[in-house]
């Protein structure tokens, strides 16, 4: 799901950070070496009553895009740090890497998280077993430090992989996830990474925000304990949580040409970062493929004439244009097109849930607010 290695920039602001330091450089002079200092002094003026501020701090987490069905940044673990590339996840909530307890197929060419290579590192035997829609792992908790975007969060308590079973990991671009979900969620009632954030005051604002970059491009990015007004035009619509376990809306219809196709008596979904596609109950989306001409294959010629599909969320209508819900792909130097719209059951004790994630999310400009319990929602840029 994943390629290339980014470095994390750590976000800087007003705030200072706790950064370990090599050799007895200081910040000042490892930014003149990489050739950053020039461009840091005019962004950051130095203030010197900060000291005295509160800790609390915004920071951005640069992501890879991966074509389009996947996007990760780099956390690190354990003193000294040992570095993962992990998928933010909305629609989980454990943090987990492979760990060298692993001898899994899918664990040969991933990095290992090692214990022993760590002074911070705390055992517990509490067993875990995570099941995803595409791949698995079981483990056991422990305890480090996890650093995230330069936001240094100690005592973290996250999973190390025994097995990873199947071949779907192996071929992941990424080495874990970060579950960003509520901790309801969380297998063994695990303290989710963010929340212990959020306990420990680490974060300006209890919430994040995620622009998703389109058509396999860079500049995507997470930003902790912020909204980065910069990624989207226009106002944010918050939308109310239905359920503090996932990231979960009330949708009130989905329309292709003005009719509505899904969802007519409302329908719950999910703001899934980690899904690449729409995803919903296999009749209703069936009958959208059937709508805009996608259920028996697309031409990529026929792309542009294809209709817009409508969700409305809230009283605010959100449209996927078929350059966002179609997707382009190449197979033996041939350009394939396939709808980003699949049907995936979920059953739930209140119905079905739908999935809106990554061909989503490139649309709109997501804020997930802990403190408020809800999403914003705002056209990208």
């Amino acid at each position: 799901m994943k390629w290339l290695v980014l470095i994390a920039l750590v976000g800087l602001s007003e705030c200072f950070f706790k950064v370990p330091l090599e050799k007895g450089k200081s910040v000042r002079d490892i930014l003149q070496e990489k050739g950053l200092l020039e461009d840091f002094l005019k962004r950051n003026h130095y203030n010197p009553y900060s000291k005295y501020q509160d800790f609390a701090q915004t920071a951005n987490e640069p992501m890879v895009n991966y074509m389009d069905m996947s996007y990760f940044g780099v956390i690190s673990i354990g003193t000294p740090p040992q570095s993962f590339k992990v998928i933010f996840d909305t629609g989980s909530s454990n943090l987990w890497v492979p760990s060298v307890y692993c001898n899994s197929y899918a664990c040969t060419n991933h990095k290992k998280y090692d214990p022993s290579a760590s002074s911070t590192y705390h055992a517990t035997n509490q067993y875990i077993s995570i099941q995803y829609g595409t791949g698995s792992m079981t483990g056991f908790l422990a305890y480090d430090t996890v650093n995230v975007a330069g936001i240094s969060d100690p005592n973290q308590i996250f999973a190390l992989s025994t097995t990873e079973p199947g071949s779907f990991l192996y071929y992941a671009q990424f080495d874990g996830i970060l579950g960003l979900a509520f901790p309801s969620m969380a297998s063994g009632k695990a303290t989710p990474v963010f929340d212990n954030m959020m306990n420990q005051g680490l974060l300006s604002q209890d919430l994040f925000s995620f622009y998703l970059s389109p058509n396999s491009q860079s500049g995507s990015v997470v930003t902790f304990g912020g909204i980065d007004e910069s990624y989207f035009t226009g106002n944010i619509n918050w939308v109310p949580l239905t359920s503090e376990t996932y990231w979960q809306i009330k949708v009130d219809y989905i329309q292709v040409n003005g009719q509505t196709v899904a969802c007519a008596q409302s329908c719950q979904a999910i703001v899934d970062t980690g899904t690449s596609l729409i995803a919903g109950p296999s009749g209703p989306i069936a009958t959208i493929q059937s709508a805009v001409g996608a259920s028996t294959g697309i031409s990529c010629q026929n792309v542009p004439s294809m209709p817009d599909v409508i969700i409305g969320i809230n009283g605010v209508q959100y449209t996927l244009p078929p350059s966002a819900y179609i997707l382009e792909e190449q197979f033996n130097g041939e350009i394939l097109c396939n709808v980003g719209i699949q049907g995936m059951d979920i059953p739930t004790q209140n119905g079905e849930l739908w999935i809106l994630g990554d061909v989503f999310i490139r649309q709109y400009y997501s804020i997930f607010d802990r403190d408020n319990n809800r999403v914003g929602l705002a056209k990208a840029v």
